[in-house]
């Protein structure tokens, strides 16, 4: 099992998914030890230094089937300091996305993507539920 950090475009699959993070956040790291304890052979990326744009924010939104509002980090400096809790309801998807692409730490993190799943935020629950999803179709393929 490794864990590699690059910002070359790899496609995510669920042998090795995509974990976005912040190196500073506590939810993350718990999140990566996770993934290492359970034997998760993942890349890493950084969403301060390397924060996503529109495009994929779009992918994962339409992929999730969450609200846009899911994918704010709403506990966050930045999106208090924005007023975000009055102005994201007058916002149409396309708004919240742009404002999103703008800066990563507005986003809810850690994000875990596997090209056909996309987890925000770290409940362990859902996290297993994925890896046993994972495991049972692997062995089914």
């Amino acid at each position: 099992m490794t864990a590699s950090s690059t910002k070359q475009l790899t496609t995510p699959t669920a042998e090795h998914p995509l974990f976005i993070c912040y190196s500073r956040c506590t939810t993350c790291a718990k999140a990566r030890t996770w993934l290492r304890d359970h034997n998760v052979d993942f890349t890493e990326r950084d969403i301060k230094e390397d924060r996503p744009t529109q495009d994929e924010l779009t992918a994962w939104l339409d992929m999730s089937g969450l609200p846009v509002r899911r994918f704010f980090n709403t506990s966050g400096q930045a999106y208090r300091s924005q007023g975000l809790s009055k102005r994201l309801p007058q916002m149409d998807t396309e708004q919240a996305l742009q404002l999103l692409s703008t800066d990563g730490m507005l986003v809810k993190r850690p994000i875990l993507l596997d090209g056909r799943h996309v987890l925000v935020g770290f409940r362990q629950q859902q996290w297993e539920d994925w890896l046993a999803n994972t495991n049972e179709n692997s062995h089914n393929s």
